[in-house]
């Protein structure tokens, strides 16, 4: 005899009720979600920041969206840039180091206890370990303007000593403007 009480409001209580329910449930959804901050400086902690070789980005760790990931954020545009296969929900990233138009973003990763060192490409989109099978812990990542080197600090020997990677002659680099950087001219005598 629940039913009973409802009866009072009518058939028109009834279509307002089928009316509503959708409304409710759409406002609902993942698309109205609040937007997070583009903005530097936020009411989250934004830290550990690397400037790209250009000057234009900057790769930063935040927890923005519950977890501690990289974040890149174009300068002259004032917007966060969209690194789609990036970030992973299971991971916890630091230390990033970017290339000269931020092409490479070079970084810790952990998502199992143990770091590794890992590099994405934003231009395929791609996400590569390359510390895997290295024996030891790694820290502090560094990549060069051109994306060719990479240095870190490692544990291997017992104690922290600097590791450098060639990536090797093959790789695209990451030049600004297209062109290699080339050592200024000595002044003439």
């Amino acid at each position: 005899m629940l039913l009973k009480p409802f009866r009072f409001f009518g058939q028109g209580f009834k279509i307002s009720l089928y009316l509503i329910l959708p409304v409710l449930l759409i406002s609902c959804s993942a698309d109205t979600r609040l937007k997070l901050p583009s903005a530097l400086n936020s009411r989250y902690n934004d830290e550990q920041p690397a400037l790209s070789g250009n000057g234009r980005f900057l790769a930063f760790v935040s927890n923005r969206d519950s977890q501690r990931n990289i974040w890149l954020y174009d300068l002259p545009n004032k917007t966060l840039v969209d690194l789609p296969g990036f970030n992973h929900r299971d991971a916890i990233a630091e230390n990033p180091s970017i290339s000269n138009n931020a092409r490479y973003i070079v970084y810790i990763a952990s998502d199992s206890g143990r770091p590794e060192l890992e590099l994405y490409d934003r231009a395929i989109r791609r996400t590569q370990i390359i510390s895997s099978g290295f024996r030891g812990w790694i820290r502090n990542p560094s990549i060069s303007p051109d994306g060719r080197y990479i240095t870190f600090e490692s544990s291997r020997r017992g104690q922290w000593d600097i590791e450098v990677i060639d990536r090797g002659p093959y790789i695209e680099l990451d030049l600004i403007n297209g062109e290699p950087q080339t050592e200024s001219p000595s002044p003439q005598k």
